[in-house]
Formats: structure tokens, sequence, C-alpha cells
């Protein structure tokens, strides 16, 4: 008796929106949003593969955020350092692959060094791939796969897709479900690419709240929804007499 195939990894992609408000409606810095937003990081990492949940992949920072205060763009940073100092090695306890993804050139002195290594560290990660976004901008990605080396080989979707990717991420890998946390409805140039046929979730859910819980009901959700990829439902086969 043949045994049925292992079902798909999903890949979920995540904008976590909402930190700054949460903050300012308790009288907080907008920077303690983000404190709290790392911890929202670390229960929803732990909690993917229990719902079939194989990659993860986080909007951390977008590359407008540089138009932010010079006072928060600046906490951001330290709070990235403070995160791969003080992560790496529960990322690689549990399993957890890290790998940074966006432009590194921009960010502040020593933090490249300090991603490389933490991606070195929890390289042999097979539980989950967390992939978090770090001055990134989904369209100049595909600007730049435009304009890279094509050589004579003929473009195809996949070929595109590596190239979006860029050369460090290899393989494009196509989001399964999105969600955005905060109560805003739009994908501000993360993923379009990749998340051509994802499925989106909206929560109104601030994004330092978020949990395990929240995780589950975007899930659930998803496996109701019909994927059919621009194609019909497959008609149903009666048993034989």
């Amino acid at each position: 008796m043949q045994s049925e195939a292992a079902p798909k990894a999903l890949h979920a992609a995540i904008i976590m929106d909402g930190n700054g408000r949460w903050a300012t409606q308790r009288g907080l810095p907008r920077l303690a949003g983000h404190h709290r937003g790392v911890e929202a990081i670390r229960r929803t990492a732990e909690a993917c593969p229990d719902h079939g949940i194989g990659t993860l992949t986080l909007y951390a920072f977008s590359a407008d955020n540089w138009q932010r205060p010079v006072e928060e763009v600046g906490g951001l940073m330290r709070l990235l350092r403070s995160y791969l100092r003080n992560e790496t090695q529960r990322l690689a306890r549990t399993g957890t692959r890290l790998s940074v993804v966006g432009r590194r050139d921009r960010l502040p002195d020593g933090i490249p060094a300090a991603i490389a290594a933490a991606e070195a560290a929890t390289a042999a990660g097979t539980r989950l791939h967390l992939r978090i976004c770090v001055d990134y901008s989904a369209r100049d990605a595909i600007i730049a796969a435009a304009q890279g080396p094509q050589g004579t080989d003929p473009i195809t979707r996949e070929s595109f897709g590596a190239l979006v990717a860029g050369p460090m991420h290899g393989s494009p890998v196509e989001v399964d479900l999105l969600i955005r946390t905060g109560g805003e409805r739009r994908l501000s140039d993360f993923m379009l690419w990749e998340a051509a046929y994802a499925e989106l979730h909206f929560t109104e859910r601030m994004w330092p709240d978020f949990g395990p819980e929240d995780l589950a009901e975007a899930v659930a959700e998803f496996t109701r929804r019909e994927r059919r990829f621009g194609g019909l439902k497959a008609p149903a086969v009666s048993a034989a007499a």
C-alpha cells in the first residue's frame, strides 16, 4: 500500500505592523513597542512548526524606513544588534536557521558581520527557516533582477525568481500565507514576486500582542480556502461501482 506524501511545509510571511501605535496607546515611547515586538517574534517563530510552517519571513525594516526619525532608526539598529547577539544561540538550539534578506551595505558598522556570524551559527537548523527582511524593498529586488546578468539562456519565471531572491538566497521561496497585523490592508513593497498567489490574512491585532493563537487562526483560515492558481477546481471523481 502506497503511503500518502507528507504535506508540503508552508511558507508564511508577516508584515509586523503596529509596534509604534501599540506603544503610543499606552503612553510609551515608540521603541518600547519595537522591544515588545521582539518577544512576539520569538513566540511566533517557536509556534510555526506546530502549524506546518517550515519557512517564516518577517518584514522588520523596509528600505523606506530610513525616512523615519533618526532616533527611531538608531534604536531599531541597536535592537537588531541585540537580537543577533542574544537570540542566535536560542535559534541554533531550537533547530532554527536564520537568514537576513535585504541590503547590508547601508547598515551600521558591525551589523553585517554580526548577521553573517548568526547565519553561519544557525545554518544547520532544519526545524524552521526564519528569514528577517532588513533594508528590504521588493520593487528594488525586482529592478536589480531585471538589470542583472541574463546570459544567453531564455528567462523563465523560475530563473527570474532566483534573480529576484538574490545571489545570497538561492531559489525563490513562494509565499503561501501572508499575514499583516495592525489593521492595515496593504503589501507595503513586501514579497511582491514571491507572494503572487499567497493567501492574504489581515488582523486588527497589533504585532506586540500577536501570538500562537493568532497564528493558528490565520493557518486555519488558510486551510479553508481553495487555491486554484488561476485554474479551475478539479471535478470530483465518483467511486467505481
